[in-house]
């Protein structure tokens, strides 16, 4: 009987090898296929020869394949490209946007990384964004982005706020412009966080400590301890950014509950600068719930294509700076000038304790009259720091890496 057993167990293992052995061999029968017919396929009609149309027919199903990735290679290479409206188009659309500022009865404005390009902060998914240097390969340049300044469009979002047209900001941004362009806290939500801020969630409620600096040189994906402590409970301080793959839990800066609301009471939506292929994910923002007669206008300002354009009542192909200009002029509105003296992040930061003065290497926003508050001797320290961590540092160390590697 044992030997039975024994027989029987030595003939399932070959049986298993050989089946194994079967569907290595066919795998690389078909990749031998894919190969032939690409090639076949790369040549023109004219050039083929009478075997290489043979095996065409013979492997029709492959045919079918290859040529379904290629629709789909050329449908997300149309996605990826910039598409610019001419002069009398984009006025054309920015007159028609003008109107529905005007007639809106609750207008929020979502943004993304594109408004922020002119202010040097590279965008994500764009021709030169961080994620598309990455998938090619190329490294991805560190700067501080602590030396960004408000763009023309943060100031002209502030002001349609102040003149009671946009009554909330939706923000995708970490990089802290809009409340430095001078946009109150309450008309934000800044869903991803905010680089100059730091919390202490061991104090009730979480206590909020502002920096005149990147407070993120430490942290990365599920590590937030930023090294320093908070002064009223001695916890450790963490930091506010929300990165790929987690979920949101701070009331501020992150402010959902603004957000959720401001959704529910839109009657017009204007996108400025984001791809929407993050924002799409939440719900509460888009009021699908509601029949489509229902749901709020949507106007988006984007280069490339994103995923709400057939929901859009219009789209508009242009930079954010050169919409806002052209909107503003319409509107009849002036657009404020970004002036570093009233920046309310010198009023609202809190100093460092004297132990905590080297906490950090990042540069400090220096106030308008250009005193150093201690901010790196050296810009080889800064740039060290750049690619070390943080917010957008992961992208940074990415392409680093590849770049030695290569």
């Amino acid at each position: 009987m044992m030997e039975e057993d024994a027989g029987t167990s030595v003939s399932s293992r070959a049986e298993r090898k050989a089946l194994e052995k079967a569907k290595i061999l066919q795998r690389e029968s078909e990749r031998k296929i894919f190969k032939l017919v690409a090639r076949i396929l790369k040549k023109a009609e004219a050039e083929r020869s009478e075997e290489e149309a043979a095996a065409l027919l013979r492997h029709r199903d492959t045919v079918e394949e290859i040529c379904r990735r290629q629709v789909r290679r050329n449908v997300l290479k149309r996605k990826q490209e910039e598409v610019f409206d001419d002069a009398d188009e984009l006025k054309s659309k920015v007159s028609q946007l003008a109107e529905a500022v005007r007639q809106a009865q609750h207008l929020v404005v979502y943004t993304g990384a594109g408004i922020s390009t002119a202010a040097s902060i590279p965008d994500y998914r764009g021709p030169n964004g961080v994620w598309t240097q990455l998938q090619k390969g190329r490294a991805v340049s560190a700067s501080d982005l602590s030396k960004a300044e408000p763009t023309l469009t943060h100031m002209c979002i502030r002001m349609l706020h102040k003149e009671k047209l946009v009554q909330h900001v939706v923000s995708q941004n970490c990089d802290g412009l809009h409340l430095r362009s001078g946009l109150p806290r309450r008309a934000l939500s800044e869903l991803h966080g905010n680089m100059f801020i730091e919390v202490c969630t061991s104090c009730s409620p979480a206590r909020e400590f502002v920096r005149l600096f990147d407070v993120t040189e430490r942290t990365s994906l599920h590590r937030h301890a930023t090294g320093r402590r908070c002064s009223h409970c001695g916890a450790e301080l963490r930091d506010t950014i929300v990165h790929f793959g987690e979920r949101g839990i701070l009331e501020q800066p992150l402010n959902w509950k603004g957000a959720a609301e401001a959704a529910k009471m839109a009657d017009v939506i204007l996108c400025l600068g984001s791809s929407l292929k993050v924002l799409k994910k939440y719900a509460c923002l888009w009021c699908m719930n509601r029949p489509a007669s229902k749901r709020p206008k949507l106007y988006i300002v984007n280069l490339q294509w994103t995923p709400k354009d057939d929901l859009a009542t219009l789209k508009i192909h242009g930079k954010c700076d050169d919409v806002m200009s052209l909107l503003m002029e319409d509107l009849n509105i002036q657009i404020p000038v970004y002036d570093k003296a009233e920046d309310p992040i010198f009023s609202t930061a809190t100093p460092l304790q004297p132990e905590e003065d080297d906490s950090h290497t990042r540069d400090v926003i220096a106030p308008a009259a250009g005193q150093d508050d201690g901010s790196p001797d050296t810009q080889e320290e800064a740039g060290a720091a750049a690619v070390q961590g943080g917010w957008f540092g992961r992208g940074y160390s990415k392409g680093r890496k590849k770049k030695k590697a290569a």
